[in-house]
């Protein structure tokens, strides 16, 4: 086991934004609460809780490989719309100390999925329009948004379709 340090730096952080992992257009991780593993020169990688990503498409398969600085780490393979990606995913389920967050989360190699950053994702919009709209009962589970269109002015209406032209400039030019 070696000690990240000033030649091999390790930090972990959490992603300041919701991140979306797509395989083949597909949701299959969607988590408001990712770390950020940024190791050396290696290109950061996300860390998943598993209770986001959707674990009914990934197998565990029997690669192990082992990284002096974070542990042993497991493989899943991806299995969805008759693709299948081999030892797509991994996870450190027993990691060394020093990178004890990622403990049993999973991350997925860029090559075969998608990462999307911030916004809310199609599941989580749909989510809170749902807490936000009246059941019929009148009432929802969230307060209800602020209108986004007002109401026109009652005083600026069009009362009487005998005022003068310049405030109907197309009255009685024909069918529009």
């Amino acid at each position: 086991m070696k000690i990240p340090d000033e030649s091999h730096p390790i930090t972990l952080s959490r992603a300041p934004t919701t991140v979306r992992v797509l395989f083949e257009g597909h949701e299959i991780a969607d988590s408001d609460d990712v770390l950020v593993l940024k190791e050396a020169d290696y290109p950061p990688v996300y860390y998943f809780p598993r209770q986001d990503v959707e674990m009914l498409f990934l197998r565990r398969t029997d690669k192990k490989t082992h990284c002096p600085y974070k542990g042993d780490a497991s493989y899943f393979t991806i299995y969805r719309d008759a693709q299948v990606i081999e030892d797509a995913v991994w996870s450190y389920e027993t990691p060394f100390a020093a990178v004890d967050r990622i403990k049993e989360r999973v991350a997925f190699y860029p090559e075969h999925v998608e990462f999307q950053l911030g916004g809310l994702t199609a599941a989580r919009e749909v989510d809170e329009i749902v807490r936000h709209t009246d059941s019929g009962s009148g009432s929802s589970q969230a307060a209800h948004w602020e209108p986004n269109v007002s109401m026109p002015d009652p005083d600026k209406a069009e009362h009487d379709i005998d005022e003068p032209l310049v405030q109907q400039p197309y009255k009685g030019v024909g069918a529009i």
